[in-house]
């Protein structure tokens, strides 16, 4: 069976990133979770602290190890011999963005092959930027996320309560 890398910034990881890197697992011999760089976006947590959040939600799946990279998708799927790219699609809107990603991907490395899994009905709505906006006003994210990971999180992305008189 080939190998997989299965993208993303996980920022942080959820309940969605997980069902989608277990269901991977079953399907390929080996998954490499790859935490990427995204210049367009401003990360909550570091690149360390998603690894390493990854690997806690990730424990037991023997054939899912987590790595990083600042550079080509397509660049790291040929360094470490992977033959496909796992991404999962909630909507639509997902698979038209990921659609010109993996013709794009496709173009620079032929042999790669994308491969999308849809989500499950109960993470459909669920994404990294939701738990932080819930998080943030202090929202219950149990539903959201890896229980392993529930107070990480909130007590990361929780703000502090407004001063009488303050608006944000």
């Amino acid at each position: 069976m080939p190998i997989a890398v299965c993208p993303g910034s996980f920022d942080p990881v959820t309940k969605g990133h997980l069902d989608i890197i277990k269901r991977a697992s079953v399907l390929f011999e080996e998954v490499i979770v790859l935490v990427v760089v995204n210049v367009d976006k401003r990360c909550s947590f570091s690149l360390e602290e998603r690894c390493e959040m990854i690997r806690q939600a990730a424990a037991g799946m023997e054939n899912v190890r987590v790595d990083h990279y600042d550079g080509l998708l397509v660049d790291y799927v040929r360094r470490v011999g992977a033959q496909a790219i796992v991404k999962g699609l909630r909507a639509m809107s997902d698979f038209e963005y990921e659609f010109q990603m993996a013709l794009t991907n496709k173009k620079l490395l032929p042999y790669a092959e994308t491969v999308f899994l849809t989500t499950s009905a109960e993470n459909m709505y669920v994404s990294s930027s939701l738990v932080r906006q819930v998080a943030g006003f202090g929202g219950d994210i149990r539903d959201l996320v890896p229980g392993c990971l529930v107070k990480t999180i909130a007590k990361r992305l929780q703000r502090p309560p407004l001063a009488d008189g303050d608006k944000r």
